[in-house]
């Protein structure tokens, strides 16, 4: 049996999930119950990212539903063929109806499947989005993978970016992070990073200020991969058919049917731990550090999120 990882920090720390999809179908049966147990270990706030059009309402509903949720709207770039015509007039429309959302999931994507999309309509789709962003002043939630020399330069010219923009599950170069510092960039870190080699990741993360770490799980995606560590599963729900359709199609095509792949937004004390252990800081310091940090970004005119005391 998994052992239930939060145990080991319980509800001394607080954490802020900066990056996640619980309104996706193969997790939003028992999304409440996730939040719930994520809650008790300690995690105040979720900001939950759409993907395409046919999500955006799942992610408003939801945080109507749930006061700890952040919603926040987007375009991803696996799903920029399937835009309607009238796509950007649909998000703007989200963004009227829903003055406490944040921009994302957006971004460029050159890897196995984002090869398969014309990336002259990624960039047009991303751009696009970015501005969108700078003129609701509202932070953004960029995916971005094997392109992160096509993002310095499309920000350096779109830029900057005051409201913050979030590089989700970053896996870029220490080299890269000076660069994207300077244009309002912060740095999400997720289970992803299990897989980087432990030399290169403890490189990169030694190379973000301290003011510009922020941690997500990108559940039900980024299962934390570690040796001897015993991460917590997603209960097992027998949905509709719906959700297997959906998941064959979903975001995260690698991932297996099978439930224990699929992530739980409890597993960012995992994150938590493995992060503090490459800073080599105490888990409670980076807890902290990361939680005002998102505070900081998510704490927009409108948002649900409020500055701390203190805080600039």
């Amino acid at each position: 049996m998994a052992a239930q990882a939060p145990a080991r920090a319980s509800s001394a720390v607080r954490l802020f999930d900066a990056h996640c999809h619980l309104q996706d179908p193969r997790v939003a049966a028992v999304a409440p119950a996730l939040m719930r147990a994520a809650a008790a270990s300690g995690v105040a706030r979720f900001a939950v990212n759409g993907t395409s059009e046919e999500d955006w309402h799942l992610v408003k509903r939801m945080a109507e539903d749930h006061p700890a949720v952040v919603p926040c709207f987007g375009l991803h770039p696996w799903w920029v063929p399937e835009r309607s015509p009238d796509w950007m007039d649909s998000l703007r429309r989200f963004f009227a109806e829903t003055p406490e959302a944040a921009v994302g999931e957006i971004g460029l994507d050159k890897g196995s499947h984002g090869r398969t999309i014309d990336f002259g309509e990624q960039v047009e789709v991303f751009r696009r989005q970015l501005e969108l962003a700078k003129e609701l002043e509202r932070p953004v939630s960029v995916h971005c993978v094997r392109a992160f020399g096509d993002l310095l330069e499309i920000l350096k010219q779109t830029g900057p970016f005051p409201a913050g923009v979030l590089l989700h599950s970053y896996l870029g170069s220490a080299e890269m992070v000076s660069g994207l510092a300077n244009l309002g960039c912060y740095f999400s870190l997720s289970g992803f990073l299990t897989g980087m080699k432990s030399t290169k990741a403890k490189q990169m993360l030694k190379s973000i200020p301290l003011d510009r770490i922020l941690l997500e799980t990108d559940a039900p995606d980024a299962l934390p991969k570690l040796d001897n560590i015993s991460v917590s599963l997603v209960p097992v729900h027998s949905s509709d058919a719906d959700t297997e359709k959906h998941h064959k199609d979903s975001e995260s095509q690698a991932a297996t049917a099978s439930n224990e792949s699929l992530n739980h937004p409890e597993n960012i004390h995992i994150v938590l731990e493995y992060v503090a252990s490459l800073l080599e800081m105490p888990e409670t310091e980076l807890a902290e550090l990361s939680f005002k940090n998102a505070t900081k970004l998510f704490s927009y005119p409108g948002s649900k999120v409020h500055p701390e005391a203190g805080d600039i």
